[in-house]
């Protein structure tokens, strides 16, 4: 399938479980959830969503509900798109902020 097609489709999903997460998705006190990235495979069998949390310490907890809960975000997704396949649905935790965290400390401590 062409790669401008996967792109939109993966805008069309990050847009509408944007909205999802919005109505369903009751994150702890003070935590943010973001969708960083996703991307759906050429078939259109799969769409793999990255997820970012703030703050850092409540990512788990927040990964683990969210996975919990993947039947019935993926029935709201379905009903929300209007494609003749739709990909089925997998959160997966995007670390790089933990990463670019940790490389900051040590560029920090290595200044001092």
């Amino acid at each position: 399938m062409c790669s401008q097609r996967i792109e939109q489709i993966n805008e069309l999903i990050k847009r509408e479980m944007s909205k999802i997460f919005l109505k369903e998705i009751d994150p702890p006190d003070g935590s943010l959830i973001t969708i960083t990235h996703i991307e759906t495979s050429a078939d259109l069998l799969q769409a793999k969503i990255w997820i970012s949390v703030f703050p850092i310490n409540q990512a788990k907890i927040v990964f683990k509900e969210l996975s919990k809960r993947v039947g019935y975000l993926q029935r709201l997704l379905n009903k929300s798109l209007f494609l003749k396949f739709i990909p089925k649905i997998k959160f997966l935790l995007d670390e790089t902020e933990e990463e670019v965290s940790q490389v900051e400390k040590a560029l920090d401590e290595a200044k001092n």
